[in-house]
């Protein structure tokens, strides 16, 4: 009886950490609000900035954990739409709480064509309102070439992702070329 309490105890306890990290969309950076900028490395030791990407359009993708099932399943929706992106202009980066050798792991196995960065001081998690206590809560921010986030998703089936945030960019851009011609 008294392993049971102290095993319901510690689930509960265990369960208000997790939730109480847990953001909601209304803590997420907004659509119409320039992307913060930041660094992090890469899968591969080398710098990011998104400074640096200015006049392109992003896709910043946060994702709880390497080798998981579902980042299995979007970051490999990704790589094999990878080429489709790149004719569009859109540069794809993956952000999780994961070290850079976890990571280069991942990509390594998985064959990725894209950026995947180290955020394991959850610096950058915070600044767009996506950190929990154990991992970045599964977010993308769809972001046009010049800065703005046009789009937050945090709840598309993984199935057709990669091939669905084409869709929202290519229907951004069709509605971003009526209001300047109006």
């Amino acid at each position: 009886m008294y392993i049971l309490f102290i095993s319901i105890a510690i689930m509960i306890i265990l369960s208000f950490l997790m939730l109480s990290g847990f953001k909601s969309p209304s803590n997420y950076i907004k659509i119409g609000e320039k992307a913060p900028l930041f660094e992090l490395f890469d899968q591969d030791e080398k710098l990011f900035s998104l400074k640096d990407y200015n006049g392109k359009k992003m896709v910043i993708y946060f994702f709880p954990k390497a080798f998981t099932p579902g980042w299995t399943k979007q970051a490999c929706g990704f790589r094999d739409q990878y080429s489709i992106y790149q004719e569009n202009n859109i540069e794809i980066i993956g952000i999780s709480y994961d070290l850079r050798e976890k990571q280069k792991s991942f990509s390594e196995k998985n064959k990725l064509n894209f950026r995947v960065l180290s955020d394991s001081k959850k610096e950058v998690s915070k600044l767009y309102g996506v950190d929990t206590y154990f991992f970045p809560k599964r977010v993308t921010f769809l972001i046009d070439e010049n800065g703005i986030v046009f789009d937050v998703i945090d709840d598309m089936s993984l199935s057709d992702y990669a091939k669905n945030i084409i869709q929202i960019f290519k229907k951004h851009n069709i509605e971003s070329n009526e209001n300047i011609e109006k």
